[in-house]
């Protein structure tokens, strides 16, 4: 069976930067089971992996674009202490999640100031080239309560 949309796939993966640095990886824990075409992955790996079979193995180098997209200056802001919850929680290094209607963002405080914190909304790995070593797992059909809701269920995605 041939990876293609809505078909749910298993993957064993290894993440690393340009530097060689191990930035993620399956390895000791379950493989990654997602639903192939909506959104589970990011864009430039869904691409690699189409069309491959289980068993297949692959090294693919994602440019920031297919990524988590390039850093931008828009999304570094000052935010005035007294819209925090709890302002003496902000300290530079800080990770908290920023929703708005679109998407999570994971912000990272930068620098606080007597009464302003500067919050950094790019995702940790913009401009990062990702190299994902993968090995095809296993590929199956999704079950209808999987395709209703548009990801996998359970532990991994095990049923058979």
């Amino acid at each position: 069976m041939h990876i293609q949309k809505d078909k749910v796939v298993s993957i064993d993966y290894t993440l690393t930067n340009n530097h060689g640095e191990v930035l993620d990886s399956s390895s000791g824990r379950e493989p990654l089971a997602y639903l192939h075409g909506n959104g589970g992955l990011i864009p430039g790996l869904e691409k690699e992996l189409e069309g491959k079979v289980k068993g297949d193995k692959l090294v693919a180098i994602i440019a920031p674009e297919q990524a988590y997209g390039l850093r931008t200056e828009e999304l570094v802001q000052e935010i005035p202490l007294k819209n925090f919850h709890d302002a003496s929680e902000v300290k530079v290094g800080v990770q908290f999640q920023v929703e708005n209607e679109h998407e999570v963002r994971i912000a990272t405080v930068t620098a606080v100031g007597e009464n302003s914190a500067t919050v950094d909304m790019n995702h940790p790995l913009a401009d990062e080239t990702l190299h994902f070593d993968v090995e095809v797992m296993d590929v199956r059909e999704p079950t209808k309560e999987e395709m209703e809701h548009g990801h996998v269920h359970g532990a991994g995605g095990h049923h058979h």
